[in-house]
């Protein structure tokens, strides 16, 4: 794989929101926990639209996107990036898998896998229906990655010590679905590896992502960045805050009391004083962040 946008940094994180609606304050605590993790290691804090799912994507949302958090004072490094301009990335990378041998096509329906499958975190564990050969019947197909024998083991930075068996808990996992579209695995671990990310600090719903793409990594022969997962907010029926409860829109008119709530949240209430105007709760912030204090447990926010 040769696809680098821009040469390494000694430390260069990201926030890759998807513009499936306005950010809430789940997507606040991502983009600060790893704004200041970026900028407290004196590193650069680049920015990726994940518009790789058409059906998902809301007109002008990236645009949006980009002005909450241009009015909540951040500032990011590098081009922004947009995974609906990756496909031939993407393409290269599926046609590198192909030819090693690590893909095959599978023509199983979701309601094939639900009836044969078991049951386990992340949802029905692919029981390796097609890894023989596929029905030559059938012409919508997916493309699954194999995992047999496959187990992965790393150290969130957070979290501590974690461990998957993919083949027992998740399956042979599709890198392109049936109607085309390269999935979420595959196009982060490219874009990761292109845009040279070393740090990747993300929230706790996603730790159970970061098995089987470091494994995808190794697949394709590149980097695996260093992991921390951001403890996850959620409303008082304990569901994570996201657009499917209906988290609402962050109100840029409320940028400071906002921001000061997930600093909170993240172990680092701010005082009172710190809380005079945006550039002063940012001063605050970067000189007073430091990644021990965060808790690691899923937590609903503090009032503001």
């Amino acid at each position: 794989m040769n696809d680098v946008l821009a040469p390494p940094a000694t430390y260069r994180g990201r926030f890759a929101p998807t513009p499936s609606g306005p950010l809430h304050f789940g997507s606040l605590i991502a983009a600060v926990g790893s704004y200041l993790q970026a900028r407290r290691a004196g590193g650069e804090w680049w920015l990726r639209i994940e518009d790789l799912d058409p059906p998902r994507v809301v007109p002008g949302a990236a645009d949006a996107i980009l002005r909450t958090l241009e009015a909540f004072g951040f500032e990011w490094d590098g081009p922004v990036l947009y995974q609906s301009r990756r496909g031939e990335a993407y393409e290269a990378a599926l046609t590198a898998l192909r030819r090693a041998g690590a893909i095959y096509p599978c023509t199983c329906s979701r309601r094939e896998i639900a009836e044969r499958a078991r049951i386990g975190a992340a949802g029905p564990i692919y029981p390796g229906t097609c890894r023989g050969g596929h029905d030559p019947s059938r012409r919508q197909q997916s493309w699954r990655l194999r995992t047999a024998g496959a187990r992965i083991a790393f150290l969130d930075e957070l979290q501590g010590p974690v461990a998957m068996d993919l083949e027992a808990e998740l399956g042979d996992f599709v890198v392109r679905r049936a109607d085309g579209v390269f999935a979420y695995h595959l196009a982060l671990v490219v874009d990761d590896a292109a845009s040279g990310i070393t740090h990747v600090v993300r929230g706790r719903d996603l730790l159970a992502c970061t098995a089987p793409q470091i494994y995808l990594q190794r697949q394709l022969g590149l980097p695996q960045p260093r992991y921390l997962h951001l403890p996850i907010a959620v409303n008082t029926l304990g569901q994570k805050l996201s657009k499917q409860t209906h988290a609402p829109a962050l109100d840029a008119a409320r940028a400071v009391p906002l921001l000061a709530r997930a600093l909170a949240f993240l172990g680092h209430p701010p005082p009172a004083e710190a809380q005079d105007s945006l550039a002063a709760l940012w001063r605050w912030a970067r000189a007073n962040w430091d990644p021990a204090r965060i808790p690691a447990a899923v937590a609903a926010p503090p009032l503001d």
